[in-house]
């Protein structure tokens, strides 16, 4: 019988990584696994609660305290059929979600929670080590093709889950590999592209076709493909990035961070020295606080910058939770991501006026001024200038990771006559079908920028109302 109160016994252990000097020589993941026998500890923290908080907060609806339990155990075995049920990419959300859950672990309103994310992690690792993952085994074909545009996390879930409900799908991508923004926005460090490619042969083994290097309004338009397929799912991504429009944008040296990020992965993927964008003796900027930013900050640091500085426009968030956050909400906190433990500087509350030009019409640096944000009459936030507190900062690279506004609308989309909501995302109903019929879309080209384990449940979603649509009825689960 399982010990109830182990939590009391056993404290958290954080993530494992190699050690600063070795890591940043390489591209290599920073992560290390840990042995199973601290996995089977780690997991005997969780209180198996009766109202489990972390299902809540979890887009997926993972059985968390359910695999924690067999993980405990030792059942491995049964701890992955679990798991696997209702997370088509676990090995991708164990190494770069934010873990919701883990904010809303119950354990955690007084002490430290529960490590649901490596053990999630060791689970599906376990699986492959051991072989217990095998092509999905398709019921009698429905006789019915269905095509799914774009490969990121939405896409390769839609298609996993369409796939196992009988469907014969083609997966298409205008990149030369298949991945999306897995492949070329998230740098080795965080996840080598080996994992995409060991999850892409097992989707390849279970049927699914991937066809790379089709840009759709070009190659083929969308109605082609609706003439083709019986449905069709867009999960194009959300790429199209915020920009900062100031005096000086046009200088040389100035890029947006995917880009930067694209250049990076493409040129490990290579095995080239250099990219075309690379910050190797220079003096790096990252516009942007967030993780995107955290990603361009490690990349300079593998690149070989002389010095890297983070600068945001808003101020520095808490250590701890506030009282206008409380558990089990997910909290605006100061996050230290690996890339921030290599080196590098962080400045908060910075405005940047204008870029600075050295005189050959390559950027020198920026001009900037801290700034005091508070909330507006609206509640949106109002930035304004302090005064006498103007500065500049030395730059040869300049990085802009602000985000992004909407996915990307080529010609063929806007010819196709699909509707696009205010926000410049696809406008979809409550089935995620757009105003064509038989045209469905998922993840973040419907949502807008969001995280990969919203993509994977949005592609899950997606997958039970396109078989619906084609079927009549559907046994996949809507999320």
């Amino acid at each position: 019988m399982k010990d109830q109160i182990t939590f009391l016994k056993i404290k958290r252990e954080d993530p494992r990584y190699r050690p600063v000097c070795e890591r940043v020589k390489d591209f290599r993941e920073v992560g290390v696994l840990r042995p199973e026998s601290s996995s089977q500890e780690q997991a005997s923290r969780c209180m198996i609660c009766g109202t489990p908080f972390c299902h809540w907060a979890c887009p997926l609806g993972n059985y968390i305290p359910e695999w924690n339990d067999l993980v405990s155990r030792k059942l491995w075995g049964e701890a992955f059929e679990l798991l696997d049920a209702t997370n088509n990419l676990p090995e991708i959300t164990g190494r770069i979600c934010p873990a919701l859950c883990e904010y809303s672990c119950v354990l955690g309103i007084n002490d430290s929670p529960v490590t649901i994310r490596e053990n999630e992690l060791a689970v599906i690792e376990y699986a492959f080590r051991n072989g217990l993952i095998k092509p999905s085994r398709k019921p009698k074909s429905k006789g019915k093709k269905i095509a799914v545009v774009g490969s990121g996390p939405a896409g390769l879930a839609c298609a996993a889950q369409l796939n196992k409900a009988g469907y014969a799908v083609t997966v298409l991508e205008k990149d030369d590999k298949s991945g999306g923004i897995l492949r070329y926005g998230i740098p080795d460090f965080k996840l080598e592209k080996k994992i995409i490619d060991r999850r892409i042969r097992l989707m390849q083994s279970s049927g699914i076709v991937f066809r790379n290097g089709i840009n759709i309004g070009k190659d083929i338009s969308l109605a082609g493909l609706r003439k083709k397929f019986g449905a069709v799912v867009l999960s194009c991504g959300c790429r199209l990035p915020r920009d900062l429009p100031v005096e000086g944008r046009q200088l040389k040296g100035i890029h947006f961070a995917l880009d930067f990020l694209i250049e990076a992965n493409k040129a490990v993927s290579s095995r080239k020295k250099n990219s075309a964008v690379n910050a190797s003796g220079k003096r790096a900027v990252v516009i942007g606080g967030g993780d995107t930013g955290a990603d361009c900050v490690g990349v300079c640091h593998r690149q070989g910058a002389s010095c890297v500085m983070q600068i945001e426009l808003f101020p520095q968030p808490p250590a701890c939770r506030q009282e206008n956050c409380p558990w089990p909400k997910y909290p605006a906190l100061l996050k230290t991501s690996t890339s921030h433990q290599e080196g590098g500087e962080r400045v908060w509350s910075v405005m940047t006026k204008k870029f600075l030009d050295n005189g050959t019409g390559e950027v020198k640096g920026l001009s900037c001024v801290k700034v005091d944000v508070k909330k507006g009459p609206d509640g949106k936030p109002c930035v304004e200038e302090i005064p006498g507190t103007a500065f500049e900062i030395e730059a040869d690279l300049v990085v802009l990771a602000l985000g992004f506004a909407r996915p990307e609308q080529g010609e063929g989309l806007k010819a196709s006559g699909v509707e696009i909501d205010a926000c410049g995302n696809i406008k979809a109903d409550n089935t995620q079908m757009t105003s064509l019929k038989g045209v469905f879309a998922a993840g973040d080209m419907r949502r807008g920028q969001s995280l990969v384990v919203w993509a994977v449940s949005e592609g899950r979603k997606t997958a039970h109302y396109v078989d619906k649509y084609l079927s009549g009825e559907s046994c996949l689960p809507v999320m």
